[in-house]
């Protein structure tokens, strides 16, 4: 298969290594200094694009490779509130594209975990509840974008939670989301219920980023040939 790498910074580097070891080529990789060769002529090359880059430049990328017709596969976050454009681009050009704020094959279990267990706490309302998540400090959205997933899923599960914020909050139906920059910190996320008798506690904890590198490449491989939305659900099956 060829790749198209849009954005060649740590994580590009990770998917590149994996990607080769899997018999993948790397037929373009786009970054700040070489922005002009990010073409549909080149881009024709590759039978997918991942898109890997920050949250100032991610919309604007996604929506050129939707233009182009290109199978993209996009791990940015911190810019969703734009997605369902993105998502009408695809239609609209009858394209490819799979999303996820994590590629983690981890992280995506711990998502289902994490349903699961919000949807067994809804009636018990002793329990607070708090996210935690620790990155380097490199990373420049904050939450990230799994502290808002995994927030979502509680919101989705726990009525007397009706939004999520990044503080300490004092409001009872705000669900509080806390960021931490530490370096080196892959990636640790916590979901945490607390009350006078007890805690429960998940946490996820990424030692390298390869796991989220090879999550990122199996989605590619999904995609390949593929028309429509995707996200990893469909990618590992769950």
């Amino acid at each position: 298969m060829n790749i198209a790498l849009i954005g060649y910074g740590k994580m590009g580097k990770a998917i590149e290594e994996i990607a080769l070891q899997r018999g993948h080529t790397i037929v373009l990789k786009i970054d700040v200094d070489n922005a002009d060769q990010f073409t549909k002529e080149n881009l024709a090359k590759a039978d997918v694009a991942i898109e890997f880059t920050g949250p100032h430049s991610a919309f604007e990328n996604v929506k050129k490779l939707m233009q182009f017709g290109t199978a993209t596969v996009c791990g940015s976050t911190g810019w969703l509130e734009k997605l369902d454009e993105i998502k009408n681009d695809c239609k609209k050009n009858s394209g490819a594209f799979l999303y996820a704020s994590n590629f983690s094959g981890g992280v995506n279990i711990f998502f289902e975990v994490n349903k699961r267990l919000a949807s067994l706490m809804r009636d018990h309302q002793d329990y607070e509840i708090q996210l935690t998540e620790i990155h380097h400090t490199a990373k420049k959205d904050a939450p990230s974008g799994t502290a808002i997933t995994l927030a979502e899923q509680v919101l989705e599960n726990i009525p007397r939670k009706t939004k999520w914020a990044n503080h300490i909050s004092d409001n009872p139906e705000e669900l509080e989301i806390l960021s931490e920059r530490i370096d080196p910190a892959p990636g640790t996320h916590k979901v945490k219920y607390s009350s006078g008798i007890d805690d429960i506690e998940i946490i996820h904890t990424a030692h390298t980023r390869k796991g989220f590198a090879l999550g990122a490449v199996l989605a590619a491989e999904f995609l390949k040939g593929r028309k429509g939305i995707y996200s990893m659900k469909e990618v590992l099956g769950l």
